[in-house]
């Protein structure tokens, strides 16, 4: 309601693939990624994430864009102009060579975004599935 105009996009990954992603990574800061240091918190933080998007959907019907990551990743043109297209975007060849561009990244993933686009971070938890065994509790639920 504060962003009437607001195109959003939201990008979907493996739940597991996700928590591990996560959980690899060091978050610096305040405190609000304490979470992504203990699988079984991850885990329960994840189900809640699911719940408020389910609850957005509800809200804001059509206004929002599932992207799947994998399907982005094996399908990245017709994904980018899906998405473009969401955001009343022209396309843009320019689009394909996105890890060319010479802007400033500052976020966790600032070495992959100088990459092209890569498929070997799907399914990247599943030889560690019994290490696992917490988070994958956790995402099961009650």
């Amino acid at each position: 309601m504060a962003l009437p105009n607001a195109h959003i996009i939201h990008s979907v990954r493996d739940p597991v693939d996700t928590c591990l992603s996560c959980f690899s990574h060091t978050f610096g800061g305040d405190g609000s990624f304490e979470c992504t240091y203990d699988l079984g918190e991850l885990g329960r933080f994840y189900r809640a994430y699911t719940s408020l998007m389910a609850h957005w959907r509800t809200v804001l019907p059509g206004v929002i864009l599932e992207v799947k990551y994998e399907t982005l990743v094996r399908n990245f043109e017709p994904e980018a102009r899906r998405i473009l297209a969401h955001c009343g975007m022209e396309w843009d060849d320019a689009c394909l060579a996105f890890h060319e561009t010479k802007w400033s990244v500052r976020t966790t993933s600032a070495l992959q975004v100088r990459q092209p686009i890569y498929q070997t971070s799907i399914g990247r938890w599943r030889p560690n599935q019994e290490l696992l065994s917490p988070l994958l509790e956790a995402l099961a639920g009650d």
